[in-house]
């Protein structure tokens, strides 16, 4: 009895192992059909829209016009007659001095403002000793400020006077303000290898404050109406820039000509028209007839045919 019993269990094993087997048969089979060099991609259509390309740099926001006033005679600070942020016109007194000469008696020396803006320091207290080599006061104009920048001198030949500028600033970071070129230095600095140009722009709004770090878009081309399409969609080798488009089930090369580029998207000057389709993921390992299948929705994490 104890025979049958165990042929019986050596059976049921064999079949339960026969029928595994037979399944990860199957799953294998289903691998192994699988297309293997087939690619998941995403696509979107060449648009039409204006491209600014522009060179980043760095600057300091400085007044249209600034100085420092000091006195006419030696003497003791007798009062501040203005204080910081205080609006002040030209010849208009900023504090007066008492002059310091024994036996002698004095009207209070007026320190005047050399131009109309706004006190922007007041350096002394009342009662220091000053000479007419002590500043006073710093008067700035800053209705309209100036962004002073340091070009590379690869792209001096760049830049030009009435260049369009985007001035971006820390204390407002999701605000551009925009400016124009209006000084270059004829010189290059030997040191730096670096021109100075000067930006000026708009600040009625009195947010862009002198001596803030700034950072610099300036505008080297523009194209209204350009065909774009993203930047990490175009490839290059040495047959130069060509872009993926799907044919019938598979990734078609199509070489083209580029024009500017802001970082994001390219201009295309040829060889692909508006609202042609293009292939902008999955580009990795890509060749030209590749199977592809386009994927809606959300792009994957990783390409399945990597």
């Amino acid at each position: 009895m104890n025979k049958i019993k165990n042929k019986i269990l050596v059976l049921t094993v064999a079949a339960a192992a026969l029928m595994q087997a037979g399944c990860k048969n199957k799953e294998l089979d289903a691998f192994n059909n699988l297309e293997k060099d087939r690619f998941v991609v995403r696509t979107e259509k060449a648009r039409t829209q204006n491209i600014e390309d522009y060179l980043i740099l760095v600057g300091s926001v400085k007044a249209m016009d600034e100085a420092v006033l000091y006195p006419r005679v030696s003497g003791k600070l007798l009062k501040n007659l203005l204080t910081e942020g205080d609006a002040v016109s030209k010849d208009q007194p900023v504090a007066l001095i008492e002059r310091d000469e024994p036996g002698v008696v004095y009207e209070p020396a007026p320190v005047p403002s050399t131009l109309t803006g706004v006190i922007g320091r007041v350096y002394q207290d009342s009662g220091s000793n000053v000479t007419p080599q002590t500043p006073i006061a710093l008067v700035v104009s800053q209705g309209r400020v100036r962004v002073v920048v340091d070009v590379p001198e690869r792209y001096v030949g760049r830049v030009f006077n009435g260049q369009a500028a985007y001035i971006k600033v820390d204390a407002f970071p999701d605000t551009l303000f925009r400016g124009k070129v209006y000084r270059v230095s004829p010189v290059v600095d030997t040191k730096t290898r670096s021109s100075a140009i000067e930006i000026l722009t708009d600040n009625s709004s009195g947010r862009l404050k002198s001596g803030m770090f700034s950072e610099v878009r300036l505008v080297t081309g523009a194209r209204e109406g350009a065909v774009a399409v993203p930047a990490s969609a175009v490839l290059n080798d040495s047959g130069g820039s060509f872009v993926f488009v799907p044919v019938k089930g598979t990734a078609a090369r199509r070489n083209v000509k580029i024009g500017i580029s802001n970082g994001d998207y390219v201009q295309i000057s040829g060889g692909l028209r508006a609202g042609e389709e293009l292939i902008t993921f999955g580009l990795y390992g890509l060749k030209d007839g590749s199977k592809i299948k386009t994927q809606e929705g959300p792009a994957p994490d990783v390409n399945p045919a990597d």
